[in-house]
């Protein structure tokens, strides 16, 4: 049978509004990993059925480093979401990718240090064996290329691709990383992308990030550094167009044959778990 899509969407302030979904319901649940950070939120965009997922908690008082993002995950995997359309603010590690410009990221570099990547650890109730998910592509080549053709459609401008440099924080960077960062040839720098879209992966979710570029980091010999205060106000001043932007994309998700994209994406699961030997 062809698959019918079902959007996850992980992001925070700007999908609250109940008037997003039709027929919306909170729904409470648990995982084998522990609590999401919020309720799901479960309805309809255009028809498509949709699951919203505060990344930080509607209170936003979850720390990067303190989310749940096993949880968060097995949780719309459960659901029965195919997809996942996640949105971040990022600071901008090149003078191009300036403040208010929206980013279709395409690839990450981890500089974590405390966060869980697997779902296959081991531990009682979780899932058997060791998996070597590939992370090449990192991110759903299909659901990517819709994106960039809807921007065109909408002439909603959007750089079409960035490496996120993923970091610990919570705190910013230090001048001195900021540059080693740019140094990797990174575009822009946040705190959520990993494990999220590992973890999404290995779950056999198609997975894309829309980030927004709030700031210029630390890096730069003038201008503002960056801070709450900043980030906030560049967010506040842009987030209905990411939002607008996200609910268009998930109306045309729900157009297109996900089949063969879903089916090569559980092949890739599969054969990237090793079994215990008997």
């Amino acid at each position: 049978m062809p698959v019918t899509p079902k959007v996850g969407i992980i992001g925070g302030t700007g999908f609250d509004d109940p008037d997003i979904l039709k027929n919306r319901k909170e729904k409470k649940v648990s995982t084998p990993f522990g609590d999401p950070s919020d309720a799901l939120i479960l309805g309809e965009i255009n028809g498509v059925q949709t699951v919203l997922l505060s990344r930080h908690g509607r209170k936003h008082d979850i720390m990067p480093g303190n989310i749940n993002y096993r949880a968060n995950i097995w949780a719309l995997k459960e659901e029965g979401c195919t997809h996942i359309i996640s949105t971040a603010a990022v600071g901008s590690l090149q003078e191009q990718y300036k403040p208010g410009e929206l980013v279709l990221v395409d690839n990450f570099v981890d500089r974590t240090t405390n966060r869980k990547q697997t779902f296959y650890d081991g531990e009682p109730g979780h899932p058997v064996g060791v998996t070597h998910i590939p992370m090449e592509p990192a991110y759903c080549q299909q659901t990517r290329a819709l994106i960039l053709k809807l921007a065109k459609d909408l002439n909603v401008e959007i750089i079409p691709k960035g490496t996120v440099v993923t970091i610990e924080g919570p705190r910013y960077s230090s001048k001195a990383e900021s540059n080693i960062f740019r140094s990797y040839g990174a575009h822009i720098i946040g705190m959520t992308q990993v494990p999220e879209v590992v973890l999404a992966k290995e779950a056999g979710i198609c997975y894309a990030n829309i980030a927004l570029v709030t700031d210029y980091d630390c890096w730069r010999e003038s201008g503002e550094k960056v801070s709450v205060a900043e980030v906030m106000k560049t967010f506040s001043e842009n987030v209905n167009k990411v939002s607008s932007f996200v609910l268009a994309v998930v109306a045309r998700i729900g157009q297109e044959n996900w089949d063969a994209t879903i089916n090569e994406l559980k092949e890739t699961v599969k054969g990237a778990i090793m079994l215990p030997k008997s």
